[in-house]
């Protein structure tokens, strides 16, 4: 067998014996973040409550400028999920709410709970993929693809979504537009919105 090949065969036999290590890495948010998420927990004071997260109950209030409300449930709030590159969310609509055109750096599955909303992605060919979804109905959104939801029905809806990353990041266009420091004339140029228009957009977003 030759050098390279008894190396490659050795750099991942170690690299599975350290994947195997330990069963899970509950996270501890007490200490800083790395790269590659937080240090592991004491296994000896891990407990049930660390695998169970209780933060999708309830009603949530959608009375943002979007009519709509987003829980959570990254890392660091729910432990258990460090290391294991999963993100989850529980996405609430008011009557006409919607989460507007938006991407992230992963993909996305969403399942709908309650209610009925249109949900769709853009890819890069600038062609629409869109339906409308009922409850328990499923969609995928591909990584980085701009996707919204609407709700679309009579009644209050909720959803609820997995990512395939610890940190999927999140960017709303209309916000990234019109909500921060770029300045309204350049708005201007790369929307070809109109001076009363983007003026508009960005009183709507308490920036004008």
């Amino acid at each position: 067998m030759s050098n390279l090949a008894f190396f490659i065969i050795f750099s991942l036999l170690a690299s599975l014996s350290h994947a195997i290590e330990l069963d899970f890495c509950v996270g501890d948010p007490s200490l800083p973040r790395g790269p590659q998420g937080y240090a592991c927990k004491d296994p000896s004071k891990v407990t049930t409550d660390d695998f169970v997260y209780t933060g999708f109950r309830g009603e949530k209030a959608t009375t943002n400028i979007f009519g709509n409300n987003v829980t959570l449930a990254f890392s660091n709030a729910f432990p258990a999920l460090n290391g294991l590159g999963i993100t989850m969310g529980r996405l609430d609509f008011g009557v006409g709410g919607v989460i507007p055109l938006h991407s992230h750096r992963t993909s996305e599955v969403i399942i709908v709970a309650r209610g009925s909303i249109i949900a769709g992605f853009i890819d890069s060919n600038n062609t629409a993929y869109y339906k409308r979804l009922e409850v328990n109905d499923v969609m995928v959104f591909p990584q980085a693809m701009l996707h919204f939801q609407i709700n679309v029905g009579t009644t209050p809806a909720t959803a609820f979504v997995s990512l395939n990353g610890a940190n999927p990041g999140l960017q709303l266009t209309t916000p990234s537009l019109f909500a921060g420091n770029l300045p309204g004339d350049i708005a201007e140029q790369i929307t070809l919105l109109s001076n009363e228009e983007v003026t508009r957009m960005k009183r709507i977003f308490g920036t004008a």
